[in-house]
């Protein structure tokens, strides 16, 4: 891993490692029985458009705040034993990592709903932007697919 101690909401410029991370978090309980993940990585091709360059941006502060907001809700309401939620920020090469949710809990169900459910609160509250540059010059992405 990129950091000494492990926390499990991060936003950071450099890669991670999903190996590392849900080695990680297999280690919170020895109650797992199941672990989802969601790995979002750059694409080549949005609405039509090549894609050369991604760029996240976010608010500081007001970010790693909502990311810690849909892992406690996460836990709470799909009664996982725990989630990590990663971000990346700065420029993303395509087919890098973006973004990585690790939920883990005794059965793969509520796993895979508080996955689903994390990953789709992200995009819809967290302030982090995406701009991508094509073909037609740099575009701001602002809908969630």
């Amino acid at each position: 891993m990129s950091t000494t101690t492990f926390s499990k909401v991060r936003i950071q410029l450099e890669d991670f490692s999903v190996t590392d991370e849900i080695e990680a978090m297999k280690k919170v309980s020895r109650n797992i029985g199941g672990i989802t993940t969601f790995l979002g990585t750059g694409r080549e091709l949005s609405k039509g458009e090549n894609i050369s360059k991604l760029n996240f941006e976010h608010y500081p502060k007001m970010a790693e705040k909502k990311l810690e907001e849909i892992r406690e809700k996460a836990i709470q309401d799909f009664g996982v034993i725990d989630m990590s939620i990663i971000h990346r920020i700065g420029p993303i090469e395509i087919g890098e990592n973006i973004v990585l949710i690790v939920a883990v809990g005794e059965h793969r169900g509520e796993t895979f709903k508080a996955c689903e459910w994390a990953i789709a609160e992200l995009k819809r509250t967290t302030p982090i932007w995406k701009r991508e540059t094509t073909t037609k010059g740099e575009v701001w992405v602002q809908d969630t697919p």
